[in-house]
């Protein structure tokens, strides 16, 4: 195999991720002009609010708790910081869906809570108002609680890289800690805390699971509903185009406000920063600060997943689940060793190949991340099913076969779906092992006689081996949650632990879900605790960035 080969597959990959987002917008304008009056006269108002409304909540609350409690472990001493700084991240291993059923059970009328509520007032049901958990504000609440973490982990990283000259500077010039804080530390993470709560912001707008569970409207579920409930497509790319370009305004809109800003690094002249020691009221406070996101984020949610199961008389190693499973599993592994082999092929182009082609080559194939899976199972359905149609007559006419659906009723066409949707994710772990590898190598690897396809093998490849485990994990997590897209695309005969979940939970069976919930949750696990100890090297802070902005939360 040549280099040549190799660059030319770099292509095919991100033809292959440009594609379907290309075939969702074509869609959307085949189809009349009524059906743009009817969307833009019914639906599209009340889509775009309830979108923006719950953007702007989740933006705003995910930047605020992530950058704070990562402040308050980088920098200060208290009862509980060591633990507190990895348990900050466990929220994210919770599909927000699955928060959404844990918390339903949690405060709903025959929950916990207004159960103990009126056993100890001795209220009735109508004695009392509670907040609806099922609205607006509730999924609001489940979002932000499985999202702060992006915003956590790279508001981290920044200030763990950012010198204690800057900020010892601010002090002895007057300002006390909280000013030094604002005007000095929280700029020079902006960058970061902006690209958190950007990745928190688009998977809200691609989430499905929670809102549609909550009954909330918003394009993701209006979407969904088109597809299947109204069986017009034609409306559903319509939807699905305005949310891509939703998406995509979001993250040039972020971009050109961040304009030439960059992650505030070390510098020539790093100095660690004194951790001084909280005492009393100040510990206590800034423990009970960072503790109440992992309550309400983790431990909360295990405990009432883990009580539901138990009580529903599901045998996680029944015939049926263990199918659940193997299917799961095994579309996660091909989906994520695709992907990652299509990431290193763009990866490789782009280093071996610097330029502003290698730039929209990388552009293009991360194009995906800022489209939710709705949009992309959309792009792909439309022009995939009239070309399954298309074979169909042929083979009637010419040889009188009906062949069916043979690519909209296969796997493939999910696997294709989450490649789209996750190589920006491969391909950023992919690369925070590269930049590692200092440029002359390549040079001194052909200089010995190492073309281009043994320089990937026995040069880049070995170097970035644990990325590449690392990417293979993200991925496989990101799949096993993924629900828009599955639910568009699946075969009938084949159901994962996320539709199962997510069919049990709409029929009002929570207990049920709970066992596949918790499933997902332990598998969620895996990249976070990953990634956890990559945060826990002092040295390790640049890579942690590039990692945190590739995971991905379902």
């Amino acid at each position: 195999m040549s280099e040549t080969l190799l660059h030319r597959l770099a292509w095919v990959v991100v033809v292959l991720c440009v594609a379907p987002i290309l075939a969702a917008a074509l869609a959307a304008f085949a189809g009349d002009l009524q059906t743009w009056r009817d969307v833009l006269s019914s639906v599209l108002p009340r889509y775009t609010a309830t979108t923006l409304t719950l953007v702007a909540i989740v933006g705003v609350s995910t930047a605020v708790i992530g950058s704070v409690t990562a402040w308050l472990v980088t920098v200060y001493r208290f009862p509980g910081a060591r633990l507190l700084e990895v348990a900050l991240a466990l929220p994210l291993a919770f599909p927000a869906y699955v928060m959404a059923y844990a918390y339903t059970h949690f405060l709903d009328h025959p929950g916990p809570v207004q159960t103990a509520l009126r056993a100890i007032t001795g209220w009735g049901p109508r004695d009392y108002w509670f907040p609806e958990v099922r609205s607006l504000g509730g999924a609001a609440l489940m979002l932000t609680i499985v999202l702060y973490p992006y915003v956590y982990l790279l508001a981290r990283a920044s200030f763990r890289q950012q010198s204690g000259n800057a900020f010892l500077v601010a002090r002895t010039l007057g300002r006390s800690p909280m000013q030094a804080f604002w005007r000095v530390a929280l700029p020079m993470a902006r960058p970061a805390i902006a690209g958190g709560a950007l990745l928190a912001v688009m998977e809200t707008i691609a989430d499905f699971g929670t809102v549609a569970f909550f009954n909330v409207q918003t394009f993701a579920t209006g979407i969904y509903q088109a597809w299947f409930s109204l069986g017009d497509r034609a409306a559903a790319a319509q939807l699905a185009l305005c949310l891509l370009s939703f998406a995509l305004l979001l993250a040039g809109l972020e971009r050109a406000s961040r304009g030439r800003s960059r992650t505030a690094g070390r510098g020539a002249r790093f100095e660690t920063m004194e951790r001084p020691q909280l005492r009393g009221a100040a510990g206590w406070g800034a423990f009970t600060l960072c503790f109440l996101p992992v309550l309400f984020g983790f431990i909360i949610p295990v405990i009432m997943l883990g009580e539901m199961a138990i009580g529903s008389g599901q045998n996680i190693l029944s015939a049926r689940y263990l199918g659940f499973m193997t299917n799961s599993v095994l579309l996660a592994s091909v989906a994520a060793v695709l992907t990652v082999v299509g990431a290193i092929l763009v990866g490789f182009r782009a280093r071996t190949r610097p330029g502003r082609s290698a730039r929209w080559l990388v552009m293009g194939a991360g194009l995906g991340y800022a489209v939710p899976g709705g949009v992309i199972a959309v792009g792909l359905m439309v022009p995939m099913a009239g070309l399954d149609n298309a074979i169909d007559a042929f083979m009637q006419e010419t040889f009188g076969i009906r062949t069916g659906l043979l690519i909209t009723g296969s796997i493939w066409l999910m696997i294709m779906a989450y490649m789209v949707r996750f190589m920006a994710a491969a391909l950023n772990a992919y690369d925070s092992g590269m930049a590692t590898v200092p440029g002359h190598l390549d040079a001194i690897g052909r200089s010995l006689g190492q073309p281009g396809p043994k320089l990937l093998t026995r040069v880049h490849l070995p170097v970035a081996r644990t990325s590449v485990l690392t990417a293979l994990l993200i991925v496989f997590v990101d799949v096993m949650k993924e629900l828009p897209a599955t639910l568009i695309l699946h075969p009938f005969d084949f159901q994962t632990l996320a539709v199962q979940a997510h069919r049990l939970a709409a029929d009002e069976r929570l207990s049920e879900a709970a066992v596949p919930s918790l499933v997902l949750v332990a598998f969620g696990l895996i990249p976070v605790l990953i990634l956890c100890r990559t945060l826990g090297r002092e040295s390790m802070g640049r890579r942690a960035a590039k990692l945190g902005t590739a995971i991905s939360a379902g």
